[in-house]
């Protein structure tokens, strides 16, 4: 039985919100349609009125992470300065979705969300983050042509990425990194990750 006050939008959004609950604590493997359906007190039946299937459910969560990566990206650049000051806040941006929401950046950029057929409600935030980082990218160098933006956001972008699994994958033990401090070894990959840039 639905718990009353679900109404139509309501239960779409409560949804989104338990499911992105769900990959925060457990990931993306832990969303279960049924298991949040009992959760919001709806029937195993009600999830599929808003979603086909689960992996539709994930790509609405996934969609929302990249929506915010998107403003986070466009604060980040809108708060002026020297251009590579402007691409370190942005770098420190991706970084802190990873570290602050590691659900989240794994369904983002660890899962198969975005392979296949992915909606267009999906496709086009992901794609719109990317615009935004080569945007931030071409301002260090407003002469280089998209081949050259490109290259340098794609080593840069590897650069953070390749941190993130090592250090969330417990890969880089003391003796690889030590005496370096935490903050030493994040300035490191912020200044790798800008030099590729």
């Amino acid at each position: 039985m639905s718990r009353p006050g679900y109404h139509h939008g309501d239960l779409r959004e409560g949804l989104v919100r338990a499911a992105r609950a769900a990959v925060e604590a457990g990931g993306p493997e832990a969303v279960s349609l049924r298991e949040l359906a009992q959760s919001l007190g709806v029937s195993t039946a009600a999830p599929y009125r808003h979603f086909r299937d689960r992996r539709a459910l994930l790509a609405a969560v996934a969609a929302e992470g990249f929506s915010e990566l998107v403003a986070a990206y466009k604060r980040a650049r809108a708060q002026g300065g020297v251009p590579m000051v402007v691409m370190r806040n942005t770098a420190r941006v991706y970084l802190a979705l990873a570290f602050a929401q590691p659900g989240m950046f794994r369904l983002m950029f660890d899962s198969d969300i975005l392979s296949g057929e992915p909606p267009p409600s999906l496709t086009d935030p992901a794609m719109e983050a990317w615009v935004e980082f080569c945007r931030t990218v071409s301002i260090v160098d407003p002469t280089a042509d998209e081949r050259t933006v490109k290259r340098r956001a794609v080593t840069g972008w590897s650069t953070l990425h390749g941190y993130v699994t090592l250090a969330q994958a417990g890969r880089l033990a003391g003796f690889m990194t030590e005496p370096l401090t935490e903050a030493d070894l994040l300035e490191a990959i912020l200044d790798k990750a800008l030099t590729e840039a």
